[in-house]
């Protein structure tokens, strides 16, 4: 059973209530929410960050973004992390679900081994908060367009967002890495891949493809100059994050609503 506010919150838009809402640049105004949903058969809460514009029934094919945060020693509140873009997006008319991934009581990612094994239980915990949420989603804002769902991901939220394009690649349309450095990006069409590369750390071997499977799949790389890895989240200043903003819209955009 979840734990839910959606119905609220989709009231609260419809209506025009500025409780809660912020204007920054963009077409629209945004309403913040949160909600915590729970999946019953793994007893795990998932606690979510909402961004929504303020545009009930006004955006045709609305765009659903799932967001996962890079790791922060299972601290609350990572999820609220990235608001330079996830306000940012929900201002240019995007839904933006951001998840927050680890808890309190969880074990801390593992700094020794081979990160493609000891943090492949978070990974795959990550992937199934990710399916949860999205099957979750439908019965409370059906107006919304799932067939073209956007998962982003900084940093180890970008492995578990690159591990469910492996595992599960039908059910989402592009996925954007943040400087993610361990997971592989799927070598595929479907679902569109996106990765922005920070200026600092080169990401473990294997992780992106030679050019040639660049090239046949379509997979985009852009090295973000004067942008490091910590930059990526709400740390990072002013000028990085358009950088960030701009370059994800623009993958965004052209596929239009």
């Amino acid at each position: 059973m979840f734990l839910i506010r959606w119905y609220a919150v989709f009231l609260l838009l419809v209506l025009g209530a500025c409780t809660g809402s912020r204007r920054i640049a963009g077409a629209f105004a945004i309403h913040e929410d949160s909600l915590i949903l729970v999946d019953t058969v793994r007893n795990r809460s998932i606690p979510l960050a909402l961004y929504l514009p303020v545009a009930a029934g006004r955006i045709p094919h609305q765009q659903v973004v799932i967001f996962s945060h890079g790791y922060n020693a299972n601290e609350p509140g990572a999820n609220r992390s990235y608001t330079y873009l996830t306000r940012y997006l929900a201002a240019h008319g995007y839904a933006v679900v951001s998840i927050q991934h680890e808890l309190p009581g969880d074990s801390l990612l593992p700094t020794t081994g081979i990160p493609q094994v000891v943090r492949r239980t978070n990974w795959e915990r990550g992937v199934m908060n990710i399916r949860y949420v999205m099957e979750a989603l439908p019965g409370h804002f059906p107006q919304l367009d799932y067939s073209h769902l956007t998962l982003i991901g900084h940093s180890n939220g970008g492995d578990m967002s690159m591990l469910f394009g492996h595992l599960h690649p039908q059910l989402v349309h592009t996925i954007i890495s943040l400087d993610n450095r361990r997971m592989p990006l799927p070598r595929t069409t479907q679902p569109r891949i996106y990765s922005l590369r920070a200026d600092e750390f080169p990401a473990d071997e294997g992780v992106i493809p030679p050019p040639s499977d660049l090239l046949r799949y379509g997979i985009h790389i852009v090295l973000l100059k004067g942008v490091k890895h910590n930059d990526m989240s709400d740390s990072g200043k002013p000028r990085q994050h358009r950088k960030i903003n701009r370059q994800v819209l623009k993958w965004l955009e052209p596929e239009g609503r």
